[in-house]
């Protein structure tokens, strides 16, 4: 009588142990099957039947151990790297990146194409959708999904870009899902600060931490935050847009359409402006690179003022979320290890003791290509069973 019913229980137990596994696996590399029984506390039964069932799906593969040992080694199971792919595509407002990689997550320059944004929305799409069919077609490894990085506020109730402030083609988009329609391949959109958010706890200094921070600092200002091992999103998954906050009443134009917003004031694209606007003449980011490598005390006033700001930011996100460590992107300050550790003492000037007390600020080794990779990948392990936590 109850036969149906019990055969749903054990498919669905089957799965959550192997994704079990696919955790494990990812947190600690290639590992043999006797250490995937020790990590997972599964029996050697359970994961063996596991690991055959995920070598079958195409989701991991084998391969022998490197390098002597003794006795008889067993064969590493890892993430699949050569039999099945994914697409990591990052719109940002000047450029657009695409990268192909396996389950493994392994980003190279090799395999990244980086192209100018287009300037309408259609463009936009035809060119991504051009350029993910090459990137396929360049493999046999099996498609499995594209991550799909993008700037502003994405309402996850409406499953659209609501809002991008820096690039107003994707305003009321959803490039995942037109993507998805033209290449018959599963999509996933995800906030560009969300996207690092994953990218640094599984390949980054954040595994197997369950509360950090994520501060973009690059073109606007996102907060990305991990509470209890889960994205913090709020009601629409909108949650932590600390660049919009009003830090200067009467300061410039942000892109928002409001003045002087936290952004405008404590990132890359702000310290660009404010060097240029210096030296009187428009300056893209390498041209100031190169300035502030050469004579960086001429410069002093523009990276003061962004270097406070950014402080400031860094301390609402410690004193309100209590992080255990906070990871910022960036280049010009999170990128020069003098210049953010001027940032890192003014925060200790703003932030309650006892927070920063327990909390470490490091810049993040992720890149946004890692975040689109690392959200497609985190939702086929989502997809693929419940946690058991």
């Amino acid at each position: 009588m109850h036969q149906p019913e019990n055969r749903v229980e054990s498919t669905l137990l089957r799965r959550i142990n192997e994704r079990r596994l696919i955790e494990v696996i990812q947190q600690q590399g290639p590992s043999s099957r006797a250490a995937l029984t020790r990590a997972s506390g599964l029996t050697a039964p359970t994961v063996s039947k596991a690991v055959d069932s995920l070598l079958k799906r195409g989701l991991v593969e084998e391969l022998d151990p490197v390098g002597p040992a003794l006795g008889r080694p067993g064969r590493l199971v890892r993430m699949a790297a050569d039999t099945a792919t994914v697409l990591g595509v990052v719109i940002d407002a000047a450029t657009c990146s695409l990268v192909a990689t396996g389950l493994d997550g392994r980003v190279t320059e090799e395999r990244t194409r980086r192209l100018p944004t287009p300037a309408t929305y259609g463009r936009l799409l035809e060119l991504l959708a051009r350029q993910c069919r090459s990137l396929f077609d360049a493999t046999a490894a099996t498609p499995l999904g594209i991550g799909v990085s993008v700037p502003g506020l994405v309402n996850e109730r409406l499953e659209e870009i609501v809002f991008s402030p820096n690039l107003h083609i994707l305003d009321k988009r959803n490039p995942a899902r037109d993507l998805e329609q033209r290449l018959g391949v599963k999509c996933i959109l995800l906030q560009e600060t969300d996207g690092l958010c994953l990218s640094e706890r599984l390949y980054g200094d954040a595994r197997g931490l369950r509360d950090f921070a994520m501060l973009d600092v690059a073109t606007g200002l996102g907060l990305g935050v991990m509470s209890g091992g889960e994205l913090l999103a709020g009601h629409s998954g909108m949650a932590g847009e600390v660049g919009h906050i009003t830090v200067m009443p009467d300061g410039i134009r942000c892109g928002c359409g409001n003045r002087g917003c936290l952004e405008t004031l404590a990132t890359d694209a702000a310290l660009v402006r404010l060097v240029s606007e210096q030296v009187g003449r428009p300056l893209d980011a390498a041209a100031v690179d190169a300035l502030l490598a050469e004579r960086p005390d001429d410069f002093a006033g523009p990276v003061g003022t962004v270097t406070e700001y950014l402080a400031i930011a860094i301390a609402a996100v410690i004193n309100i979320f209590n992080p255990t460590a906070l990871f910022v992107h960036g280049t010009f300050l999170a990128g020069s290890p003098e210049r953010f550790a001027r940032v890192v003492e003014r925060v200790r000037q703003r932030t309650l003791t006892a927070s920063l007390a327990e909390c470490t600020i490091t810049p993040t080794r992720s890149s946004k290509r890692q975040g689109a990779v690392a959200g497609v990948i985190h939702h086929l392990t989502q997809a693929w069973a419940p946690a058991i936590r």
